[in-house]
């Protein structure tokens, strides 16, 4: 099925620090945000890593990831997918990080993936001159990592926010 991404980057000025997906899920673009499977790891992680309290609605996801100058998007903006497998991707078409990049003060970009590193480094890398840096997928589809494996991966997202 050829997916649009519908979901636009969240980031503001400040941002320092991107994290790139693959590309929205069907429950995060029935609900219109990012990570929004309700087995997700991604904000009980994020949150713990950060020192925050687990935000439990779309505005308090915002607010976490502004506040600590993140900035939340994913490396397509069109593909073949089935479902949320990324290993179904066909057909990608990248989205513009570049001009997000030129936006912000972001310098260091982490992929949630093995499949958005791929994507990331054959797309975007050329155009940004950033390398990315691989983090686990925090998907409910990704149970090979325990949790606290998860947190102490991306606790690297830290070094990169002070």
């Amino acid at each position: 099925m050829r997916i649009e991404h519908v979901l636009k980057p969240l980031y503001n000025k400040q941002s320092k620090v991107l994290i790139l997906g693959t590309m929205p899920s069907p429950k995060s673009r029935e609900i219109g945000f990012y990570y929004g499977h309700p087995q997700n790891r991604f904000w009980k992680v994020l949150s713990e890593v950060l020192n925050e309290a687990f935000p439990q609605t779309i505005q308090e996801k915002k607010q976490l990831v502004l506040n600590h100058h993140i900035a939340l998007w994913d490396v397509l903006a069109y593909c073949d997918i089935d479902g949320a497998s990324d290993s179904s991707i066909k057909n990608p078409i990248p989205n513009d990080i570049k001009s997000l990049i030129a936006k912000t003060e972001i310098s260091k970009i982490f992929v949630t993936g093995k499949k958005a590193e791929e994507l990331y480094n054959k797309f975007c890398l050329k155009s940004t001159n950033i390398p990315c840096h691989y983090l686990p997928s925090t998907s409910p589809a990704n149970c090979g990592i325990s949790y606290e494996n998860l947190k102490e991966k991306y606790q690297e997202i830290n070094k990169y926010l002070s």
